[in-house]
């Protein structure tokens, strides 16, 4: 396990060890080391600007070569009182007169200064800069512990130095200038909003475009690790890749903002999707985990923004950042209806002002070998805006909407009218985080977790015990919980046998962390040779049952296993969690050929072997989301058609013209309304044979085995129907139905009436009187209807 749980990573505070260079005496947390920092170098630099000239060349003398008769080799005047090393920032500097000696060649300060006499007043001032710019990085390299930091930080002493010597101006050597990744972090970020939110109305999209913001802004003040650190908490990450990366932050970036005499870039401007991968998953952990340290001391208008929207709009980025097929990261990514290009400042820019918010959080240390992190949430938009074919878009694909237009499957719904349909009925709160009434019986059973995990509440991370790495004291305190969990809610499971499995190293539990300890979890094995995985263990501890908890572990668990390209689960269910599997899409029917898994699974006596086959075009965590979604885009779809079909066209005029005889195609609606006739003639039949045997059912009341189903169940008479029965139907209901229409086919009204009796036995014991009353009534249903050549005798 990683030990670098200490390290102030994410911590705009500068001037510790390992952190980037802070001015002397300028530590503090919470961005206080950087800006006390920068501001009083910007005052000393602007005191001696207004110095009289004789002092700014004392102080330009000791950075500058010898220009006595006599080719003198000294290229720097020292002092005869030498200050201490390393240099202590409390104590003042000597003062230096023009007439005093060389320590190395004797020539007066006023012979090394010769050049800088004719030398203008703006020419000067821009060579004190970088000269209090060499003092400062001196200052760092003697305090500064890490070897790499160190090195960059003496690799820009000696450039200045050489600058003030040569009277030039600095520029970092480097096989490759900024930027150094296209797309940059600004222009993929730039491409995500247009990508998932150009559908939203403008303030609605606004939102989005401050979420973003903020993001950009986040990430240019942002403190990197040092290579040593990370390489101690991702040993298998590539070193050499991030190496490079964090000595070109240093120089383009970090150092700058407070050596001004350096060029400086914005992180999000200059590297791209390689730099981002590195440091998005400890970022966003700290940002959220920070955001709700700190909720009671956000103002009222900032909070909903970042306790509710920010948690949604990084998840659905982390999708698009770790994704290998996302379209964000190709250069060619064309946004907006018009099919060009956005400029980038036209939408989103980081403003280069001081953060507006500040994390100082050390962040949860992970092993990346044994452990991860999984998304809370995949992308929505990419199942209700499918890329033509229903195949991912390669990253190199514009996404111009002539292209979307391609390759459609021959009947599907035009994109034009779903982004028309959509935009009449998303509500845009809902893409940040929708507000399910979760007492309807539609509503999915994930929706609560679900919720719960926008707001912060709950958290999953795959953990696991390691060997190699030092251990850390959260993993393991975790995994300790997971054992209790496990043992309380599998008693017949031995205590010893579920610690052997938790701690062992092959074993990995995606764990779900509430108010920082654990409620519930999955033990699993992955085989990737074999391309499945086996479920050990799966359980949440009581009191935090019955909402959702158990599907939304099981849907992060099939994401995670999506991304490890394993689509494949076994396991061996007791007679108690056989129902749950199924729920989760488990069935006995196994995909996975026996001599795969034969010899590597645990046999278990008593107990069933079940299977479920991932698809991986699914995004499992917004599946129930994605569907409620896609059925009101249907209805609304309906609900245009019938408005269509119903429009009232005007009489005839041309007759009192003296026109005796059109062809009866011109009539208006004529063409429009034969199809709807003869669908209406035939949808009348089928509501007078409905309206039949609906009649016929109600007044089977005589024979006492209609009355439960008359009306609704009422909650206060059964209040846990609605928790079991999810979708429920009754005669009231089906005869309102018949009213307005809505039984176009046999099928829909016969579906109706059968879940009528299947809740009931759902519902009810056998030996109950409501039981026997649906198996009544459904024998008298079927008789009538056959009678009536409904369904074939």
């Amino acid at each position: 396990m990683s030990g670098s749980a200490g390290i102030q990573q994410g911590s705009p505070a500068i001037g510790a060890a390992g952190s980037a260079p802070a001015a002397p005496g300028a530590g503090g947390t919470e961005g206080s080391g950087a800006t006390v920092g920068s501001a009083r170098i910007a005052v000393k630099k602007a005191q001696l600007r207004s110095s009289p000239r004789p002092k700014k060349l004392e102080k330009l003398g000791v950075y500058s070569s010898c220009k006595a008769e006599g080719a003198c080799k000294c290229n720097s005047w020292k002092s005869q009182n030498p200050p201490p090393t390393p240099p202590r920032t409390d104590q003042q500097p000597n003062t230096v007169n023009l007439q005093d000696p060389c320590r190395s060649c004797s020539h007066t300060l006023g012979d090394h200064v010769t050049h800088l006499e004719n030398v203008s007043e703006e020419e000067m001032n821009r060579l004190l800069g970088i000269a209090l710019d060499v003092e400062y990085l001196n200052t760092c390299v003697h305090k500064e512990e890490d070897a790499d930091t160190k090195q960059v930080y003496f690799s820009l002493f000696k450039l200045l130095r050489k600058c003030i010597l040569q009277m030039g101006k600095p520029v970092v050597e480097a096989q490759e200038s900024p930027p150094f990744e296209k797309p940059s972090i600004e222009q993929g970020v730039n491409n995500f909003v247009q990508y998932k939110f150009s559908h939203l109305p403008s303030k609605e999209r606004q939102t989005i475009v401050e979420l973003a913001k903020m993001f950009l802004n986040q990430i240019n003040y942002w403190q990197l690790e040092t290579p040593s650190q990370r390489r101690r908490r991702a040993p298998a990450d590539d070193a050499a890749g991030y190496k490079v990366n964090y000595t070109r932050w240093l120089c383009y970036c970090n150092v700058p903002q407070f050596c001004d005499s350096l060029p400086r870039y914005e992180t999000t401007q200059i590297f791209g999707r390689t730099l981002l991968r590195s440091v998005f998953t400890v970022m966003r952990k700290q940002l959220l985990e920070q955001a709700r340290q700190e909720k009671d001391k956000l103002p009222p208008e900032k909070r909903t923004l970042i306790l509710t929207h920010f948690p949604k709009f990084l998840s659905m980025l982390e999708e698009e950042v770790y994704s290998h097929s996302s379209p964000i990261w190709s250069e060619d990514f064309l946004a907006g209806s018009s099919g060009g290009p956005i400029p980038i400042h036209t939408v989103i820019s980081a403003p280069p002002v001081a953060r507006p918010l500040y994390y100082n959080t050390s962040p949860v240390s992970v092993d990346p070998s044994s452990c991860g992190s999984v998304s809370p949430a995949r992308k929505t938009a990419s199942v209700l805006e499918p890329s033509p074919g229903g195949q991912k878009r390669k990253p190199s694909e514009p996404l111009p909407h002539e292209e979307t237009k391609k390759l459609r499957i021959v009947g599907d719904i035009p994109m034009e009218l779903i982004n028309e349909v959509m935009a009449t009925i998303t509500d845009p709160a809902s893409m940040l985080g929708p507000e399910t009434s979760l007492l309807s019986a539609h509503s999915a059973r994930d929706e609560a977790a679900r919720l719960e995990e926008r707001r912060g509440v709950i958290e999953f991370h795959v953990i696991g015990n390691s060997l190699n790495q030092k251990p850390n004291k959260r993993i393991l305190m975790w995994l300790v919980g997971l054992q209790n969990v496990f043992s309380h809610q599998l008693p017949r499971m031995p205590k010893e046998y579920i610690t052997r499995l938790v701690f062992d190293p092959k074993h990995k539990t995606l764990s779900l962390i509430k108010d920082g300890r654990v409620i519930g979890g999955i033990c699993f094995r992955m085989f990737p040779s074999q391309s499945f995985t086996e479920i050990v263990f799966c359980a949440v501890t009581s009191n935090e049952q019955v909402k959702g908890y158990g599907t939304h572990l099981m849907n992060h668990l099939k994401e995670y296993h999506i991304k490890h390209d394993i689509l494949n689960f076994l396991t061996y269910a007791d007679e108690y969690a056989i129902g749950y599997f199924k729920k989760q899409g488990f069935s006995k029917d196994i995909k996975v050929p026996k001599a795969k898994y034969l010899g590597y699974i645990k046999d278990y006596e008593g107990a069933t072997l079940m299977g479920c086959e991932l698809n991986p075009s699914i995004p499992y965590t917004e599946f129930s989301v994605i569907i409620k979604k896609q059925k009101e885009i249907i209805k609304k779809l309906i609900e245009r058609k019938q408005a269509q079909i119903r429009k009232v066209y005007p009489g005839l005029s041309c007759f009192k013209e003296g026109v005796r005889q059109i062809p009866i195609e011109s009539i208006p609606g004529i063409r429009e309304g034969y199809a709807h006739t003869r669908m209406h003639t035939r949808t009348h039949s089928l509501s007078n044979a409905h309206t039949h045997q609906l009649v016929a059912t109600h007044t089977h009341t005589h024979t006492q085995n209609a009355w439960p189903f008359m009306e609704p169940v009422k909650k206060t008479e059964a209040p846990g129907y609605y928790q079991v029965i999810r979708f429920p139907m009754d005669l009231k209901t089906m005869s309102e139905r018949l009213k307005s229409r809505y039984y176009t086919t046999r099928k829909l009204f016969m579906a109706d009436m059968q879940r009528i009796f299947t809740n009931c036995r759902e519902y009810n014991p056998p030996e109950s009187e409501y039981y026997k009353c649906a198996n009544l009534l459904e024998k008298f249903f079927y008789t009538k209807i056959k009678e009536a050549g409904l369904i074939e005798k």
